[in-house]
């Protein structure tokens, strides 16, 4: 530990940009009950008591993993609600090769958070072996709106 206090931590920050991606919030009595979409934008903090043999709190190199799961989820995709009442009319645009749709519980910037969350922080955790954890995500879908996750502990992976 730093000096041996638990309260004390060295973070780091990672950030990756120009995600082309939409969805809709069927819910929504206005426009973002529409498909629209965003250059979405993801920022992600780490926390550890203690530095890697690097000096470091995630060494970046290793986070390929994160680029693939967002590449995955986030470039060129359509996200759709689980709940969606026209969920079987885009999986056949999916179908059809008109979309690239992802279903999920909740496609708001909150939920994207949460769910990213949920994602790199297994995957930091796994490759430092729970030295270090990710304790906040933001997603941004423009210059003016974002969402943020965060837990002040960190969370072990199931």
């Amino acid at each position: 530990m730093l000096n041996g206090s638990m309260s004390e931590y060295l973070v780091s920050t990672k950030s990756y940009y120009n995600y082309p991606c939409s969805h809709r919030q069927w819910r929504h009595p206005g426009h973002c009950a529409y498909v629209h979409g965003y250059s979405r934008s993801f920022h992600f903090w780490f926390r550890c008591h203690q530095p890697d043999e690097y000096g470091f709190v995630v060494d970046f190199g290793g986070l390929k993993a994160v680029k693939a799961l967002l590449d995955e989820w986030y470039d060129h995709t359509l996200l759709i609600n689980r709940d969606d009442p026209l969920l079987s009319s885009f999986q056949t645009l999916h179908e059809q090769g008109a979309c690239n749709l992802k279903v999920v519980d909740n496609c708001s910037m909150e939920g994207t958070a949460q769910f990213l969350y949920e994602q790199v922080n297994t995957i930091v955790q796994a490759s430092t072996q729970g030295r270090a954890w990710c304790f906040k995500v933001e997603v941004r879908e423009n210059d003016k709106n974002s969402a943020i996750y965060e837990r002040d502990q960190p969370t072990i992976p199931a």
